[in-house]
């Protein structure tokens, strides 16, 4: 029988602070807490982080350590192509969200002929590039290594020659480029982006439902319009930041918090739907980070309680 595999993915160079890398213990606290061992019920794997590469010399102000990054990407690759070829469902803790490139990676290196959907649950877009970036850091560029897109007609930087290369490189992981489709792509939650984003969306029609459309609508009715959205993929992948919650309501333990998020229960019947209406392959959640929570461990905590019932509806979807 099919089960779950948990991965976790302590890199964390790809955001502008540290931290991110001790969620993955902050949610091990947050069980130890509730009395719950449920990441140690799992099959786990450790993918092997480049968190040192923060101390080295950075000669990529565009895209900051994208070479050391990719390393990480190819080993997230290859333990997510592992967990396929096991017959395990991959259930993936990240630290920032550039984990999520890895991520798509391996999911298209186990399914080269299978159309790859993205649902992308979060506050931030992350599609920039190296020419349109404004900060250089790689958690704000996962989805644009996946789809392939430089985003030139927005562009902004002149990146140095090596940052180009090792950019291309990036989007060539597996030699699968690119690995998603704009179509292929629905957004939740967004509320924080960057002209240069919302010019991709534009561009190529991008659906995002916003935290009020999502109220105003219902969960049901935007969860079943992503879906039909999403009809035409073989599977679909769920990435889930968790600074697409409400850091009012939670806390503002992740890298870039921002206000009006959805609230805990919100995010958990979203994807229960999803879940339920979707051929999920992969789940991940990324971006906890204990050391900027000025509630304790309040976000880990609120973040196990997702968990828990995720692996419910994991659970479920391998049982069919």
């Amino acid at each position: 029988m099919k089960s779950i595999l948990l991965i976790n993915n302590p890199s964390e160079i790809g955001a502008g602070t540290r931290g991110a890398s001790l969620g993955f213990e902050a949610l091990q606290i947050a069980g130890w807490k509730k009395g719950n061992p449920l990441l140690n019920s799992f099959e786990r794997t450790d993918v092997q982080d480049n968190n040192d590469a923060m101390y080295t010399a950075d000669v990529n102000p565009h895209a900051h350590r994208i070479k050391p990054i990719c390393e990480v990407f190819e080993r997230t690759g290859e333990a997510l192509k592992k967990a396929f070829d096991s017959n395990k469902f991959p259930l993936v803790i990240g630290a920032d969200h550039s984990v999520a490139a890895g991520t798509i990676s391996g999911i298209k290196k186990a399914h080269s002929d299978k159309r790859l959907g993205v649902v992308w649950i979060d506050a931030h877009a992350d599609l920039h590039t190296p020419y349109t970036t404004p900060s250089g850091n790689i958690h704000g560029m996962p989805l644009a290594i996946a789809l392939a897109e430089d985003n030139l007609e927005e562009r902004k930087n002149d990146p140095v020659e090596q940052t180009i290369q090792e950019w291309n490189d990036a989007k060539g992981i597996f030699s699968i480029s690119p690995k998603i489709k704009h179509d292929d792509l629905v957004f939740f939650g967004l509320r924080d982006t960057e002209a240069e984003e919302d010019a991709i969306i534009a561009r190529h029609g991008i659906r995002n439902f916003t935290v009020d459309e999502v109220r105003s609508r219902s969960i049901s009715a935007t969860v079943e319009e992503a879906c039909d959205r999403l009809k035409e993929c073989d599977i679909v992948y769920i990435s889930f930041d968790v600074d697409s919650m409400d850091p009012d309501l939670v806390s503002h333990g992740t890298g870039t918090p921002v206000p009006h998020g959805f609230s805990p229960h919100e995010a958990v019947s979203m994807i229960k739907l999803l879940f339920e209406r979707l051929p999920v392959c992969c789940f991940e959640m990324v971006e906890i980070n204990p050391t900027l929570d000025e509630k304790g461990n309040e976000m880990a905590e609120v973040a196990f309680d997702i968990l828990e019932q995720v692996k419910g509806f994991i659970e479920q979807t391998i049982s069919n």
